[in-house]
């Protein structure tokens, strides 16, 4: 986590074949997080295996200024998706290049990849006994490769502490967002989001493939009823009432929400819920029961129930972590 004197350091290690929007990612998404006064909670940096040119799977190349030296003074390595893994994806073995890269990291670094770069880590051993996933069309081929991994191929990522993996493409905005609200809070991540006009949360759960993420041309959508449910958070929330502002039944509703949004209304909710007392818990000194009441959990023992499960810790935990050190410590 970055302090007042030291920004946290990201390097982005840059291979062969990279795609340039993945690799953008971390770079927009980090370098949105500000702390009071618009200091910079993140310092973000690229290198490749050498200093110089790298080919994308685009018709450019991108010049990269830092070697694979630059990994030795990392906090966090990010390691985006590639097209010319060679061996570490048609055999599960490092080459001797970027096992030399890799060998610069120090011990306790956060890793972190997007999409196929988590062949990466699973070549060198990092993923071994861990949930990891990647991209859905990969996930097959991932999990022979690498029989070891504990590989999830529905989700959009998965956060095991010191190492994280996401699926493809946008997932990487979303873990980005993640560790970015797991470091400094959900009022940080969420300007990030704000600033990259991007949801500014989606479950590492959320299913990767949506049967239908756009509603077809002049057909319905739950939009209207999503808009209604975050004005009243608070209050007892059913299928039925949620399903009149449609003017659908409550089947209909139930079907066409889980099409557009891969969650159930219930799953939905229950995560605008956690996401309300996030904010609560960080920005008022409230107590337990009345950010029970306020989020829609009733009492503080469903707050401490759902806080846990999202989250991992309990909403005391939470608020002591991002209201005594401040946003951004």
């Amino acid at each position: 986590m970055a302090t007042a004197e030291k920004p946290h350091r990201v390097v982005i290690l840059a291979l062969a074949g990279l795609l340039p929007f993945e690799l953008g990612i971390p770079h927009r998404i980090f370098g949105y997080a500000k702390g009071p006064g618009g200091r910079p909670l993140y310092e973000t940096l690229t290198c490749g295996l050498a200093a110089g040119p790298v080919r994308t799977d685009a018709d450019f190349a991108i010049h990269v200024e830092h070697g694979p030296e630059l990994l030795a003074t990392a906090d966090t390595v990010v390691v985006p998706a590639s097209y010319e893994l060679g061996p570490v994806y048609e055999e599960g073995r490092l080459t001797e290049g970027l096992a030399a890269a890799l060998a610069h990291i120090r011990p306790g670094t956060r890793l972190v990849s997007i999409c196929t770069g988590g062949y990466v880590l699973a070549a060198a051993g990092y993923l071994d006994g861990r949930p990891a996933t990647t991209h859905w069309a990969s996930a097959e081929h991932f999990q022979r490769l690498f029989p070891a991994v504990r590989v999830d191929p529905d989700v959009l990522y998965t956060d095991d502490g010191d190492v994280l993996t996401s699926a493809g493409v946008a997932a990487g905005v979303d873990l980005c967002l993640h560790i970015v609200r797991r470091d400094h809070g959900a009022a940080v991540a969420n300007e990030a989001a704000r600033r990259t006009v991007v949801p500014p949360h989606r479950d590492g759960g959320q299913a990767q493939f949506v049967a239908r993420p756009v509603p077809e041309p002049q057909q319905a959508s739950t939009t209207a009823a999503r808009a209604w449910v975050l004005d009243r958070l608070h209050e007892p929330l059913r299928l039925s009432d949620l399903a009149r502002q449609e003017a659908v039944s409550v089947r209909t509703f139930t079907r066409r929400f889980r099409q557009e949004s891969g969650v159930s209304p219930g799953e939905w909710i229950t995560g605008q819920r956690v996401e309300r007392a996030r904010q609560l818990l960080e920005r008022t000194d409230l107590p337990m029961e009345a950010v029970a009441r306020e989020a829609g959990f009733g009492t503080a023992q469903s707050l401490r129930k759902h806080v846990q499960a999202a989250l991992g810790v309990s909403p005391t935990a939470y608020r002591r972590t991002f209201r005594a050190a401040g946003p951004g410590a």
